[in-house]
């Protein structure tokens, strides 16, 4: 196995953990915690998300770095990587430009008044359409390793 795709291999490993991650977060967190925000709050022993994400995030982020690099010659892989790492900038500048910020204030807040409650609920509103980018990421990794084995 060479290295492009054993690095595009191990890139989408990590995109499955981040979709099952976010699908966890999703179905089961993020419809809870807007009702009992010290579930987010790691200052009252609720969860500290950052401990997933930040190594997930920087993981996946290297290892499609790798797959790139190692594939750049291979056109047909290297548009599919590609695409893999538009749909993960989209999520993450979208998550840094909304996501982060608000879950930060969240963290923060204490329990939620009547304001802190809608916007949160807008947010776990939100928030699942970022699994589309991961899952777009996901499928994109999947085509990049087809087209690698077929050369």
């Amino acid at each position: 196995m060479d290295i492009a795709v054993a690095t595009a291999f191990a890139a989408l490993i990590l995109v499955a953990g981040s979709l099952g991650g976010g699908v966890y977060e999703t179905t089961l967190i993020d419809r809870l915690w807007p009702d009992n925000p010290a579930l987010v709050q790691p200052s009252r022993g609720g969860i500290n998300r950052k401990r997933f994400w930040m190594p997930a995030h920087f993981a996946f982020e290297a290892l499609l770095g790798a797959a790139l690099w190692s594939a750049w010659t291979r056109p047909d892989a290297r548009r599919w990587l590609l695409a893999a790492l538009v749909a993960h900038v989209a999520m993450r500048a979208w998550s840094f430009a909304y996501f982060i910020p608000r879950a930060i204030a969240f963290e923060k807040a204490g329990d939620f008044n009547a304001d802190q409650h809608a916007r949160a609920m807008t947010w776990v509103r939100a928030s699942g359409w970022r699994l589309l980018l991961d899952l777009a990421a996901a499928a994109s990794l999947c085509l990049a390793i087809i087209a690698l084995l077929a050369t």
